[in-house]
Formats: structure tokens, sequence, C-alpha cells
């Protein structure tokens, strides 16, 4: 009599084709063989329509119904007090506030440079005394004798507003950092109370269309390389963009807390862009509750260090305009609120791809307990660490490199240089990010290494327990690398 030797497995369930059923990844990719169509059976007798394990990024395949409970009974009260928070301080709107007519704080209008001219730098238009703003183009005052050469006087002709046609000539000193030239697009401040001849002054370029243009390459760059996934990447970007400018902006200038407010509007945004990009799934679940764990410790590390470091806030002219035009507004929850809403970015992209490396290694080697996959996780998360703390660090010095330059200049010390409040202010910045980019790393991984090792898959899906998987292609078994 003959013996058969069983398989290690138990025999698969009627063929399917391959990217169909419910563990199969989206675009080519297909599931992982857990059902028995990954695994070849020993002497050659493996079917040959065996599928490996895949490694695309499309939705993770589906956890128990049991453990859908636990991950819902977290984030659905979570979610559910995020909208409560949104509804309570919805702002309605900016509030109305006179004008200054002190830097951003004032009227602007469109224009264009329609001739340029040169004449001399000590007198204007008709002989008289210079006119304009030259300031505001980087420059001396116009009186002043110039060696440089001849000045410029530009004739602008106002585009937009009541105004529209009028004309009104500006003085160019040739040391201006920013010349004008015929046919320039500026942007012209408007004082309705000064002299008729001094109401204009040209502020800026119009600089719409390279930004424009700018904006769709890397939209079109995002949808050809992203396809479905970039589309729904822009959305989100949109998105939080509305939630930004319509909630957090108008909110704090209402006078809400500004740290309540940017926890509320991050965890919408966080809640919006992470479900929209990645789907709803227990995968982009585990991401969301290590983005918030990492994003609370941000917030209570920042709260005590701007408070120790006696930081208040107001350290530019920017801040200073917001502070007189709303002393309510409290100055070092603003900028623990900008810490807050400028980590989450980034602990968006680490949040993710943790939580997909251990789905991943869990799809590639089922039998791997929660250490396992923790221990695999983490490893990858280091390489993620050094790489993305250099990159936070940098992002900030180069934000600052003016700054910086200025402090050489003066052969200032290092410690006066660090400790000064405005550098102070974005050392923590810096650094209470990046501590928290480094927490999310373990605690992301530990969350979905032990979600992924609890799932109890249904009867008769899954391998026993110690068993080998071994991946398979195109027919023939492949031993796994490790």
């Amino acid at each position: 009599m003959t013996t058969t030797q069983q398989p290690p497995y138990p025999p698969p369930g009627p063929p399917h084709r391959p990217g169909t059923g419910p563990d199969t990844g989206d675009g080519g990719g297909h599931g992982h063989g857990g059902h028995g169509h990954g695994v070849h059976g020993h002497g050659g007798h493996g079917s040959g329509g065996g599928h490996g394990h895949s490694h695309s990024h499309g939705p993770a395949a589906p956890v128990s119904k049991h453990l859908r409970k636990v991950i819902a009974a977290i984030l659905i009260p979570f979610s559910a007090a995020v909208v409560v928070g949104l509804v309570v301080l919805w702002p309605g709107g900016a509030p109305p506030h006179q004008r200054t007519g002190v830097g951003f704080d004032r009227q602007t209008q469109q224009a264009t440079v329609t001739t340029v001219t040169s004449v001399s730098c000590q007198v204007g238009a008709g002989g008289q005394a210079p006119i304009g703003d030259p300031s505001a183009t980087g420059g001396a005052p116009a009186a002043q004798e110039n060696k440089k050469g001849p000045c410029k006087k530009a004739t602008v002709r106002v585009d937009t507003g009541k105004d529209k046609g009028r004309t009104f000539t500006e003085l160019v000193q040739p040391d201006q950092t920013r010349q004008l030239h015929q046919g320039d697009k500026v942007v012209v401040a408007y004082e309705p109370k000064a002299p008729k001849e001094l109401q204009y002054a040209v502020t800026d370029l119009d600089r719409k269309f390279p930004m424009a243009l700018l904006a769709g390459i890397f939209a079109v760059a995002v949808v050809v390389v992203g396809r479905l996934r970039g589309v729904m990447a822009l959305v989100a970007l949109a998105v939080s963009f509305l939630v930004l400018t319509l909630f957090i902006l108008p909110a704090v200038l209402q006078g809400s807390n500004p740290l309540l407010v940017a926890v509320v509007g991050s965890s919408a945004i966080m809640l919006i862009a992470l479900y929209m990009c990645h789907g709803l799934s227990a995968r982009t679940s585990v991401a969301v509750l290590g983005t918030l764990v990492s994003l609370l410790l941000i917030g209570v590390l920042g709260s005590q260090f701007i408070g120790w470091a006696a930081l208040t806030g107001n350290t530019d002219d920017s801040t200073g305009l917001i502070h007189g035009l709303y002393p309510s507004i409290d100055m070092s929850g603003l900028l623990l609120a900008g810490v807050i809403i400028g980590s989450l970015g980034v602990l968006d992209d680490v949040t993710v791809t943790q939580t997909s490396a251990v789905w991943e290694l869990h799809e590639a080697n089922p039998s791997m307990g929660w250490r396992g996959l923790y221990r695999a996780g983490i490893r990858i998360g280091r390489d993620h660490i050094a790489s993305v703390v250099n990159t936070l660090v940098l992002a900030y010095a180069g934000a600052a490199l003016p700054l910086l330059l200025l402090f050489s200049i003066a052969q200032s010390g290092v410690g006066t240089v660090a400790t000064s409040e405005l550098v102070a202010e974005e050392i923590v910045r810096t650094l209470v990010g990046s501590i928290g980019l480094v927490a999310s790393v373990p605690v992301t991984t530990l969350l979905a290494a032990l979600v992924v090792s609890a799932d109890r898959p249904a009867p008769g899906t899954a391998a026993p327990a110690g068993a080998q998987p071994v991946t398979a292609s195109g027919g023939r078994g492949r031993r796994r690398k490790r």
C-alpha cells in the first residue's frame, strides 16, 4: 500500500484569477498566497498558478471582524471629537478690522509698467521731488545723488479697482535690487488718505503666472507618476489648504486658543488626508494612531520647552504686526500651534511608511510574531529616521540662512546666536518636531506589529502556526532572502 505524504498546508481552494478576491493588491500586484495559492507542494506537485507576495502598495488585506471593532472603538470617538471641535470652534470668517496701511495690511491693486525713461536722480517727473516708494524696491532715498548711473522714471498704469486706467510715475534708483522694465506686471499699494500724487506706489512684482505654471507642472508630475493615488493626494492637499484657511487661521484671529485650534485642525487634516490617500483600512488606521500619539508628544514637549525658554513668539515684523492688530492672540500659543502643524506633514510620511513595511513583512511571512515584526520594522525605521531628521534640520536651516549669515557677519559666538530668541525659537521648533518624528517610528511600528499579529483570519484562510511559507514565482519554489 502506498502512503501519500500530507502537504504542510491545507489543500488550496478553487483557483481564481490573479488580482481578484479579498486579499489582492491593486494594479498588477497579486495578493499574498495565504490561501494556499502562494505555496507549492513538495516533490514538484505545486500548482503552476501560485501567486507570490505583492509589492504593490494597494489596499491592505482585510483584517478580521474583531480587530476592526477594536480599531473602530478608538478612532470613531476620536473622529467624533474632532467633528465636535470643528463645529464648536468654527469661526465663520476672519474678524473685520480697520486697515493700518502697514506691511501686508494695506490695499493693493494690479498694475502694468507702460514706459521707462532715464532721468536725473535729483529730480522726479516735471522737475519735482521724486515720488513713489523707492524703499519698497530695496533702494536708497531718491533725493540722494547716485554715482552708479542715471535713475529711471517708470510710468505705471493701474489695471484694477476704481482707479483703473489711472497712471502714476515711480522713480527707480540704479542701485535698487528690483528694477522695473516696460511691460512688467506689478503690485501697487493704495493709500486713499494720501495726497493724490502719492496714493499709489509699486510694492512688488506680480508673480501669478510663474507660480501658477510651477504649480501646474507639480500637479502634472504627481498625476503622471502617482496616477489615481496622485489625484487623491492633490485633492487631499486642497482640502488641507481649505481647513487651514477657512478654520485654523480665522479661528485664531477670532481669539480661540491657538493650541486647541491647531490640535483640532491638524487632526481633521490628518484624518482626511490619510484616509483619502491610502483608503479606509486597518493599515491606514494604525498610521493614524501612530501620528496621533506622536502629535500628542510634540504638543507636550513644545508646551514645556516654549515655556521654559520663555519664548514669546513675537520676534519679527509679521508677528509684531499681528500682535499689534490683535493683542488678545496668545503669540506663544501661536508658536506652539505652528510647531504642531509643521510636524504633521513629515509625520504622515513616516507613519504610513512604517505601517506599510510591517504589513508587507507580515504578508511575506505570516508565521512571524509581533516581536519579529517589530524588530524587522524598526530596522527599516532607523534608516528612515537618519534621512528624515537630517532633512528636517536642513529645511529649517535653509529657511533661516539669511539670518544665520547676519550672525556670521557680526562674528557672534555660537552660544550667543543659539540662545537669542529669534534663533532659539527655530531650534526649539526643530528639536521638538524631530523628537516627535523619531518617536513615531517605534510607536507606529509597535502598533502595526501588535495589530497585524493579533489578527484572527477566518478558518481555512491562513497557514497553521509554525509553518514556514515559501514564496513562489512562475511555478517554481524560491527561498525568501533574509
